[in-house]
């Protein structure tokens, strides 16, 4: 299991593979998803093989979210997971997109308005971490390949149970850890030799996709992320792999 880093004031959490001062990761994340907005897109095609719609669509498929349900989708700036939301909560629901990257939330907010998808829609710049809702706000929580970049998952968590009503769900869809060992030395492989030099090549920034490579193997494994979801308040926490774990769904309750 994954060892999880200290959040006092003097400690140091990682970004990516570095060691930095925990008031420096926001900024250091901000910059990174400020630089790939405009390829991020391309950035999850060449992580996942284009993967990745697939595993957004199988996210929602299986979320349990209703007509008439109001959903906060955090770390949705490009509005991926809120446009596959939004014909399931219908006219008599809400999708809240929220995201602490104001970059992302125009890329996202520009894209669903020119497909059309403005009623309904709410579009929010915040931090997982201290959310500006109300106690028992929503009726699911819903966060795609973004809980790695928070500096405090833990107090994420927390907040994300807070907002949710009783009975609420959250789930949490993130690269996790590959369940066969010859099949996670070729995804090391892709990761690491092949998708920085794609990133410099179609984006012109090798950096920020080396970031979020080394950022997935440091994110907590599927039952680590379980038990920190449980000590947030959660109960009946299902686990899911997709891709032979390459990602996993969490969905926890609300009790």
């Amino acid at each position: 299991m994954n060892e999880q880093p200290k959040t006092s004031a003097n400690s140091t959490t990682h970004f990516g593979f570095r060691d930095v001062p925990v008031g420096d990761k926001q900024k250091l994340v901000g910059e990174v998803f400020t630089s790939v907005a405009r390829s991020y897109d391309l950035m999850n095609d060449l992580m996942s093989f284009g993967i990745h719609r697939l595993w957004k669509r199988h996210f929602v498929a299986v979320s349990g979210v209703r007509r008439g349900d109001r959903v906060l989708d955090l770390a949705g700036g490009t509005g991926d997971i809120a446009a596959l939301l939004k014909p399931v909560v219908g006219e008599s629901g809400e999708v809240v997109v929220g995201d602490i990257n104001a970059a992302m939330l125009g890329v996202g907010r520009d894209r669903m308005t020119d497909r059309g998808l403005v009623s309904g829609l709410r579009w929010a710049q915040l931090n997982a971490e201290c959310l500006p809702f109300p106690d028992n706000s929503f009726d699911a929580v819903t966060m795609a390949f973004g809980l790695r970049n928070v500096t405090d998952k833990d107090a994420a968590l927390a907040d994300i149970c807070r907002v949710l009503k009783p009975g609420g769900r959250a789930l949490v869809l993130e690269f996790s850890k590959v369940r066969s060992e010859l099949f996670s030395k070729l995804y090391d492989f892709h990761s690491f030799k092949i998708l920085p030099r794609l990133g410099q090549l179609f984006a012109g920034d090798a950096d920020s996709y080396q970031y979020l490579v080394e950022s997935i193997r440091k994110h907590p494994d599927q039952e680590t992320l379980k038990g920190m979801m449980e000590r947030a308040g959660f109960g009946r926490v299902e686990v899911r792999n997709l891709s032979n774990g390459i990602v996993a769904i969490h969905r926890a309750y609300k009790l």
